[in-house]
């Protein structure tokens, strides 16, 4: 990995690691858990292993001359929203549009209006001691949008993570702007973040490509018309493909209509088909029925396939790593899936990392055939799918490809596979609760949304 220079060299070890692989012309990788880079965590103070994400955003910021544009689903780090409100003081065009449950400053909130998560989250916060972000941008006079601002209640999820500088520079990848996905839980310091990654684009034809999405979303922007379009509404089209350096590159934002043969799960099923030696998989969610078919397919053709899926999520009722593993879990209700599939032969490469607890494996990562990347804000959800504000990126790279088999390698080793002594035992209280469950006669009942490391993701009975 070559990532950004100042993210890592100044806790570099001298000797300690071998030199960095080379990346294509005209991008840049950061990993918060990189095993060869080293930086001084401001949470704890030690120095730990990793990129450090948020320096790569500052320096990003940093770098602005005319315009920066932020989509992101939270934003609470407060060196970063000074850096914008102090861009913004110089002349810089400053636009920031986030997910509506983290656009009121948490200094604002009140702890009997609060969910669990967000009570925990709120708590954090104090605890931390770092300041109000949002609160931050608005003394600023940064202007700021929520999903609402189209005048509904908000999409499922405004879930993307990026920004653009200058029209001319796209960060993003799989990290919200926040303490926990990047250094680790502020009240505890044996985290180290959710295991995350931010990719550096200079090239302004795909910042053409993000700044038309940021557009959409904000119409008039605050005050104005009411003509900002989130979710379902900004009807979004096919993958949009640009090349960066000799680098294509592939775009398709969420989300699209069911019957849309654009959206985006279709997209995944229809690269992962092309597979034809091996595919690496770090997975956030995976409560995609169609996309575990496809895997299945491949097996039985010889595609060598890996899967790493965070620990916390795998073993829902509703995740498709269990079809992989060859069982189902009843859900709360002792219902099963409607057209769940358990492999008759399971996988073996099936895994969860072994990660600090109350860290996530945050990645949403794809490897196809040393070459093909997928990657974005994009979970592997009909949520994301059909409700939420996502990216989904498509790069077709070796060299680049080369960066995240090494992440997954890294991640692999260590892993606990197949059935977890977790899954076990979550089994067995289902079974003594449950017995084998009944099969869920409707598929399309929804729940409300969850919280899943720190993230809120809405589900349905099948995602």
């Amino acid at each position: 990995m070559a990532a950004l220079t100042s993210c890592s060299a100044n806790g570099r070890i001298s000797g300690s690691a071998p030199p960095d692989r080379p990346l294509p012309a005209g991008i840049e990788l950061a990993f918060n858990h990189h095993q060869n880079h080293h930086y001084r965590s401001p949470i704890s103070g030690q120095l730990r292993e990793g990129d450090d994400l948020e320096a790569f955003v500052l320096e990003s910021i940093a770098a602005a001359r005319q315009e920066i544009l932020v989509a992101v689903q939270e934003l609470s780090l407060p060196k970063v929203a000074e850096a914008l409100a102090a861009k913004r003081q110089q002349g810089v065009v400053v636009k920031v549009v986030l997910e509506n449950t983290y656009s009121t400053p948490w200094s604002q909130e009140h702890m009997a209006d609060l969910v669990p998560h967000q009570r925990k989250r709120h708590q954090q916060m104090v605890a931390l001691g770092w300041g109000d972000a949002v609160l931050i941008l608005q003394r600023g006079g940064v202007p700021l949008i929520d999903d609402t601002a189209d005048g509904s209640a908000g999409s499922g999820l405004m879930h993307h993570k990026f920004m653009v500088i200058d029209r001319k520079v796209v960060v993003t990848g799989s990290t919200n702007f926040t303490p926990s996905c990047i250094h680790g839980d502020p009240d505890d310091p044996q985290t180290r973040g959710n295991v995350n990654h931010l990719l550096r684009f200079h090239s302004p034809e795909l910042a053409a490509v993000f700044a038309a999405e940021f557009e959409r979303m904000w119409g008039d922007g605050p005050g104005g018309e009411a003509d900002s379009q989130f979710g379902i509404g900004k009807e979004e089209g096919p993958l949009q493909e640009v090349m960066v350096g000799a680098t294509k590159v592939g775009v398709l934002f969420a989300p699209h209509r069911r019957q849309d043969p654009n959206q985006g799960l279709l997209l995944i099923a229809d690269l992962l088909a092309q597979a034809r030696k091996n595919i690496d998989l770090a997975l956030f969610v995976f409560s995609e029925q169609g996309v575990a078919d496809v895997l299945a397919q491949l097996q039985t053709k010889g595609v060598a396939i890996r899967l790493l899926a965070d620990p916390g999520f795998a073993n829902r009722s509703f995740s498709e790593v269990l079809d992989l593993l060859g069982t189902q879990l009843p859900d709360r209700d002792c219902k099963l899936e409607v057209g769940n599939k358990p492999w008759k032969a399971p996988l073996e490469g099936v895994g969860t990392p072994r990660l600090a607890p109350g860290d996530k494996l945050h990645h949403k990562l794809a490897v196809i055939d040393h070459r093909t990347v997928i990657t974005g804000s994009f979970n592997w959800s009909p949520s994301a799918a059909h409700q939420n504000d996502e990216t989904l990126l498509v790069i077709e790279s070796p060299l680049l490809a080369a960066h995240f088999s090494d992440e997954i390698d890294r991640l692999w080793r260590g892993a606990e596979l197949g059935i977890t002594s977790r899954l076990e035992r979550k089994q067995q209280r289902q079974r003594n609760r449950c017995g084998s469950g009944v099969q869920r006669a409707q598929r399309n009942q929804r729940d409300p949304k969850k919280v899943f490391g720190g993230e809120l993701v809405r589900v349905s009975q099948n995602d």
